[in-house]
């Protein structure tokens, strides 16, 4: 039995996303059982290249859902406008281009703050952050993220700290691709202990 058996972890990816850190927290915590949830943000047509119906892919080109794994194993699909929040007891943003398009999506938004208020845990990596500024839910909190962010945390009221990962509440941050291991760490030691 895994530590995480009967955890739902939805993690929110769109175009752009930052591959590693979509495809390590996938493997590393359904391997613990939590039961994994890709939740997509389809926002039309992707800038590079642009074609119809392209399916949400990475900066180095992976795809999600992922073409190697079958839907119903590690992961199931869907799209964020049907996540429901109640279903999922942790919120993963990775990063990428992505947090650029997640933070200005309302019904993102909406469900990190809904997943918020009910205490779920929220871990974002790198750029991920922006989202939980744009969701107004760092001011107060320790956090950690990429440099490009460090500025962003600071004036949304977070106190930086530039470190693997840390978690304040129910909040966690990991900083960049090199720390996954301690980021997921951090996620496996909160969900265990909800």
């Amino acid at each position: 039995m895994g530590r995480l058996e009967g955890k739902g972890v939805a993690m929110l990816v769109a175009h752009e996303f930052e591959d590693i850190e979509v495809l390590y927290p996938l493997l590393r915590l359904s391997e613990e059982e939590a039961k994994i949830i890709l939740a997509t943000l389809e926002t039309g047509f992707h800038p590079r290249p642009v074609f119809p119906g392209k399916p949400i892919t990475g900066r180095f080109g992976s795809v999600i859902p992922p073409i190697v794994m079958e839907e119903g194993g590690r992961f199931i699909h869907v799209t964020i406008d049907k996540l429901n929040v109640d279903e999922v007891d942790c919120i993963i943003i990775p990063s990428g281009f992505a947090p650029d398009r997640l933070r200005i999506d309302e019904k993102t938004l909406n469900i990190v703050g809904a997943a918020h208020e009910q205490k779920n845990i929220i871990a974002a990596i790198c750029h991920g952050p922006q989202v939980l500024i744009s969701a107004r839910i760092v001011k107060g909190k320790r956090a950690t993220g990429y440099a490009a962010v460090k500025d962003d945390l600071i004036n949304a009221g977070a106190d930086f700290h530039d470190i693997p990962a840390i978690r304040d509440d129910n909040i966690i941050t990991g900083r960049v691709p090199d720390d996954l291991p301690e980021f997921c760490q951090e996620i496996i030691k909160a969900l265990s202990e909800s």
